[in-house]
């Protein structure tokens, strides 16, 4: 049974970081295209960042140069690294898997599995 466990969120100030982390179990890690997606208040779910089985990478806009996703296969274990935090940053956010050996980047169509969230909320 695919598990995903999101931990780290929590209040923060502009201009501060946090490090959130997504702990996978059930399945082979290694092989998964891994996602960060959130959601805001009253707005849609979006791509954040999102890593290949391979560590390639890609970035929404609005956080390139500030978010670093990263994965340790051995731990099973998929990071956010998010720095220099903006309010428009604040949101619960999902770490997501794919199915093995595919790539869809930031869409949500190419990721099966889902965590259940955790709150970043960042205050001017």
């Amino acid at each position: 049974q695919v598990q995903l466990v999101e931990s780290g969120g929590g209040s923060v100030q502009a201009g501060g970081s946090l490090r959130l982390s997504c702990a996978g179990s059930g399945f082979t890690f290694s092989t998964r295209p891994m996602a960060w997606f959130r959601q805001a208040p009253g707005k849609e779910r979006e791509g954040v960042a999102a890593i290949t089985s391979g560590s390639g990478t890609v970035y929404a806009d609005s956080v390139k140069g500030r978010f670093t996703i990263s994965r340790d296969n051995a731990k099973n274990t998929l990071y956010l690294q998010m720095d220099s935090l903006e309010p428009g940053d604040t949101a619960i956010y999902y770490c997501a898997a794919g199915a093995a050996w595919t790539w869809r980047g930031l869409s949500q169509t190419g990721y099966n599995s889902w965590g259940q969230g955790t709150q970043v909320t960042v205050s001017s």
